[in-house]
């Protein structure tokens, strides 16, 4: 078991520490689970690494707003996420009928957070804060971050930056935002002069007179008309590559919405910083009595190797959110997250998975993409595959060898999903598919 200690989640753990206040209180939908496979925990450990005090409220009482104030006031700002899982889609099914159940939630009990946390959370907090400054991020918020058609109401929404009253937005995989975010607090900055940042959305009462972005059609007019909401849309996909993308604005009645060009692509050595930060690997010890988080069961003998994907499956939200160009940790990080897990007392001899978005997709589709970004108005694998493309699972299957090689592994299964396409066009590809199958295939 971790010795590494938990996050402070209330008034009493924070003045334990010494703090007179944290300088950030972070707000999630979900239960508090220090796993890097949850994106708070990664935000609010990077956080922690760049010296900021982060205290962590997970799933307040929405239906007692004052309960949200019961840690003070931060320092410097509050921190929303919806959770991992988008909080509709968590809630309801494709049918719009209630699930019985929430994996995210202790025992997985249901309606411990509202829909659309994110907006409830940040109406509370603006209402009891109103002058502290809000920063949103997450996955419900990164894909919420411009004006966006609502299959719940059937209806186009408001970037979810004015419905939520918060100040920034931080989209996609946020490391770099955050720590941008909190060094410019920290230095006396006012969160509304906050306005440079990449992967930072904002909200100004006209546009930057040195703006050289692109200006989207009004809200009025998407909201009117379904091929301007689709064009509108497209602008917005065609400008979420880092080497080119444009910044953005949204015109509504008051105020526009200015999206910055994403993040750069972490670096091997940055994201290995991340995933060996002091996570606890586990849910806080409060969720024991009512059977824990659910959600953990299959992530806590699993390894995150990459993320990003160049699949651009046309129902799939990660280019939106992270991107088409891959990043991947080394293999020297991967192994020393495994042998930590070998240690674990509940450690079987599984290792659950090993991949990201795509599990075989282990480097950038090709090299340009390292330094021009991923080519615009084309796709990687699709409608054919392009011959520029490097082909390659040799780096994916020597991790996978040196992982199942590792004292007390017994098995190392795939379950982020391998693709076929990308796999069948390696010339290799019957000796990949028989070792996948023999080492890496639970039935």
């Amino acid at each position: 078991m971790s010795t590494h200690s938990f996050l402070p989640v209330s008034k009493e753990e924070i003045e334990t520490r010494g703090w007179e206040a944290p300088d950030f209180i972070y707000v999630t939908g979900d239960a508090y689970v220090d796993h890097p496979s949850f994106g708070p925990a990664i935000i609010s450990r990077v956080l922690e690494a760049n010296g900021f005090k982060v205290a962590i409220m997970p799933q307040p009482d929405f239906r007692h707003p004052e309960s949200l104030c019961a840690m003070g006031t931060p320092r410097l700002a509050f921190l929303i996420s919806g959770g991992n899982m988008d909080t509709m889609v968590n809630h309801y099914t494709v049918a719009k009928k209630k699930r019985e159940r929430d994996a995210y939630s202790p025992g997985g009990k249901m309606g411990l957070r509202p829909d659309r946390a994110t907006i409830v959370y940040g109406k509370i907090l603006r209402k009891y804060f109103p002058n502290t400054p809000i920063v949103i991020g997450g996955i419900e918020a990164s894909l919420r971050r411009m004006a966006h058609y609502d299959y719940w109401s059937d209806t186009v929404m408001r970037s979810i930056l004015i419905d939520s009253c918060a100040d920034i937005l931080s989209y996609g995989m946020g490391e770099k935002s955050i720590v941008e975010i909190a060094k410019a607090l920290d230095a006396g900055k006012m969160v509304r002069e906050i306005t440079d940042i990449r992967g930072t959305v904002y909200k100004s009462k006209k546009l930057p007179e040195d703006f050289g972005g692109i200006t989207l059609p009004h809200f009025t007019e998407i909201t009117a008309d379904k091929k301007t909401f689709a064009q509108s849309f497209y602008t917005q996909y065609q400008n979420t590559d880092p080497f080119y993308a444009k910044a953005l604005a949204e015109p509504y009645e008051n105020c526009y919405i200015i999206q910055n060009p994403p993040s750069m692509p972490l670096t091997q050595s940055e994201m290995d910083r991340v995933y060996a930060l002091p996570y606890v690997r586990r849910a806080h010890p409060m969720y024991d009595e009512a059977g824990g988080i659910p959600a953990t069961e299959e992530i806590q003998f699993s390894i995150t190797s990459s993320r990003g994907c160049f699949g651009a499956c046309s129902f799939c939200a990660l280019t939106f959110h992270q991107g088409r160009i891959i990043q991947s940790r080394s293999h020297e990080s991967i192994l020393r997250e495994a042998e930590k897990l070998t240690w674990e007392p509940d450690f079987k001899g599984y290792i659950n998975d090993v991949g990201g978005p795509t599990a075989n997709f282990r480097k950038p589709a090709c090299k340009k993409q390292l330094t021009k970004g991923a080519c615009k108005g084309r796709q990687c694998l699709f409608p054919d595959v392009c011959p520029n493309m490097e082909v390659d699972h040799s780096d994916y299957l020597a991790l996978l060898r040196k992982l199942r090689a590792l004292p007390r592994v017994k098995k190392v299964f795939i379950r982020s999903g391998i693709r076929f396409d990308y796999l069948m066009a390696d010339k290799k590809h019957n000796s990949i598919i028989k070792e996948f199958c023999e080492h890496h295939i639970s039935g």
